[in-house]
């Protein structure tokens, strides 16, 4: 580091991990020399973006000259319609990752104290650690949060609690009757955000979203995303629910225009097709039982899960299965950056890329 940066930079952004995003094809591609690839990484739809959506994003390219909406005055009027709820509970953010950036700059400052399960979503610790704020990182038990031990870690410093429900890397829940004893004890004081970007995979009737104490003006805010299921993951655009008087807060440190006008067109329109949202959540359901079956067959250890992605023990160092996938097209994520090194996340795909996926990974391990 020069002495320039050690001098001038913020000391806080030296500690920062950097985030690392799944693989992209094109990428695999130029290093590789491949032209068929499937990618399980990053956890996207694989059947794309509703053709509803598509066409609002075409019928809005010829506004392209023009700045977007900046209160997004449409989508959250859309979004109040479809969840039931005041457009002043309602903040619109660059993806979810925007709104988690808004919300540490919102609320944190040096020396505060935010909670987190471990593993879980990294740009709670990244955001977090940009303010100053200290970070703590609560193991997970049997792969899910560890409420109890949440609550155990919670003092008067702590500023915000992140309950990843469905949690990434692991996929799974927190039940409602656990859910429902970890509000009723949290200090009234502590901000708890339920980062809920896997929402409408879920299948389990044990869950219960955060929605509902933001409903009873708790200090809670919800986030969901449009780059799952609804599949605009391209065009960043996530929202959060909350009171009136946390979303005000939230947007005094918000850009002006920081959501794009195709992303604002593209999400109404996605939140209007509901044959598109079905299919997707049929596919995942089957694709889903198709792998613990062919895990099962395998011998592998896997965690069931309520999202979109499963998390599996190959029982070999995760980078070497990747890298021998990779040769083969298939793009998925390693568990040693979760730290469960012979772990791999592999995103739910149509069932032709989850025939693809087994089949690959049986010719690497029975070798």
């Amino acid at each position: 580091m020069s002495e320039f940066l050690e001098n001038k930079a913020r000391k806080e952004i030296f500690s920062l991990k950097p985030y690392v995003p799944g693989k992209p094809i094109d990428e695999v591609k130029r290093e590789l020399g491949l032209e068929d690839i499937i990618k399980l990484a990053s956890n996207e739809n694989p059947l794309g973006a509703s053709p509803k959506a598509i066409q609002a994003i075409e019928d809005s390219l010829n506004q392209l000259h023009l700045y977007p909406d900046s209160n997004c005055f449409h989508l959250k009027k859309r979004l109040s319609d479809f969840l039931g709820m005041p457009e002043n509970c309602i903040l619109i953010g660059n993806g979810s990752d925007e709104l988690l950036k808004l919300i540490a700059e919102t609320f944190l400052n040096k020396e505060d104290e935010v909670i987190y399960g471990d593993p879980s979503f990294v740009e709670y610790e990244f955001t977090a650690k940009i303010m100053g704020a200290k970070c703590i990182a609560v193991p997970l038990l049997d792969f899910k949060y560890d409420l109890e031990a949440v609550l155990a870690a919670v003092n008067e410093k702590t500023k915000i609690v992140y309950i990843c429900n469905p949690n990434n890397p692991t996929g799974t829940i927190v039940t409602a009757d656990e859910l429902k004893d970890f509000v009723l004890r949290l200090p009234d004081d502590v901000i708890v955000i339920f980062d809920e970007a896997y929402y409408e995979y879920n299948e389990n009737p044990q869950f219960l979203s955060g929605l509902e104490y933001v409903k009873e003006g708790r200090n809670a805010i919800v986030l969901r995303t449009f780059s799952k299921i609804y599949g605009l993951a391209a065009l960043r655009v996530g929202y959060g629910l909350s009171t009136p008087e946390i979303v005000g807060a939230i947007e005094r440190v918000m850009e002006p225009f920081n959501v794009n006008s195709l992303a604002q067109s593209g999400a109404i329109a996605a939140l209007d097709d509901i044959k598109h949202i079905n299919k997707g959540y049929q596919v995942n359901s089957q694709g889903k039982k198709y792998l613990y079956g062919e895990f099962e067959k395998m011998g592998l250890n896997y965690v069931k899960t309520d999202a979109n992605f499963i998390f599996v023990d190959t029982g070999k160092d995760s980078q070497e299965v990747f890298h021998k996938l990779l040769k083969m097209g298939v793009i998925i994520r390693t568990g040693d950056i979760f730290g469960f090194p012979s772990f791999i996340r592999v995103t739910v795909g149509t069932m032709e890329e989850n025939q693809r996926f087994i089949e690959s990974l049986k010719t690497i391990l029975e070798a």
